[in-house]
């Protein structure tokens, strides 16, 4: 048997008892956007590595752009404090993922388009490759037009779109890798990937008068620092 069939076998137990369904995506998305990727489930042993270099608190909110069934949010119901939102274009595997999410208050997910999407309201974004590149640059000129506050964003199979972030003021790469396979229980390597998969991890962090002025409207004062007249 292909070795690898061991991890994704794995991987439909743990999707089981999270979300009493499997989360594989059998089928070609149903509803497409120019630019858009096929959604494919991250494997887990991915997200554990991923999510090693992150941090991520009761506080914290993650948006998983092109979320397909919604495996990244079952990592977060199972592993993590915080909340998860999905979003997808596919209104079929929206309507999966939200049968198993809704047992899980600290989930949500929506239907739509990323860029049609309020982005202020989260802290994390994860991205599994979901578009091409010049997509990703309009998806990372709405962070930076509509963040408040400092913003993480993980994104798995970045492979020839690292470049998009260069250059871009407020941006910073915090950790970065590869991922190729997983070790099996006897301490061999099982190979997921034809070729490694590389990943990135970046901090964005809006200017101090962006940040001032989202805290000034979020506590009633005017721009001078006074109360406003009621």
């Amino acid at each position: 048997m292909d070795r690898r069939q061991t991890v994704f076998e794995a991987d439909a137990r743990r999707d089981w008892e999270v979300c009493g369904c499997s989360l594989v995506c059998d089928e070609s998305a149903r509803v497409a956007a120019p630019g858009a990727h096929e959604p494919t489930p991250t494997p887990y042993f991915v997200l554990d590595e991923l999510f090693l270099h992150v941090d991520f608190d009761k506080d914290s909110h993650l948006l998983d752009v092109g979320c397909g069934t919604g495996r990244v949010l079952a990592y977060v119901a199972s592993r993590l404090p915080g909340r998860a939102t999905g979003i997808e274009l596919d209104g079929v595997l929206v309507a999966h993922a939200r049968a198993w999410a809704q047992r899980y208050p600290r989930l949500d997910v929506r239907c739509g388009n990323v860029l049609d999407e309020p982005l202020a309201p989260y802290t994390h974004f994860y991205l599994f490759n979901p578009f091409d590149t010049e997509v990703l640059v309009k998806f990372l000129d709405k962070v930076e037009a509509e963040a408040t506050h400092p913003v993480t964003l993980i994104h798995m199979s970045d492979n020839g779109e690292r470049y998009a972030y260069l250059g871009r003021p407020g941006w910073t790469l915090e950790h970065e890798g590869s991922i190729q396979g997983c070790r099996a229980e006897d301490g061999s390597f099982i190979p997921v990937y034809g070729c490694p998969q590389t990943w990135s991890i970046w901090r964005y962090i809006p200017t101090d008068e962006k940040i001032l002025s989202a805290t000034q409207s979020t506590s009633g004062a005017s721009p001078n620092g006074t109360a406003p007249f009621h």
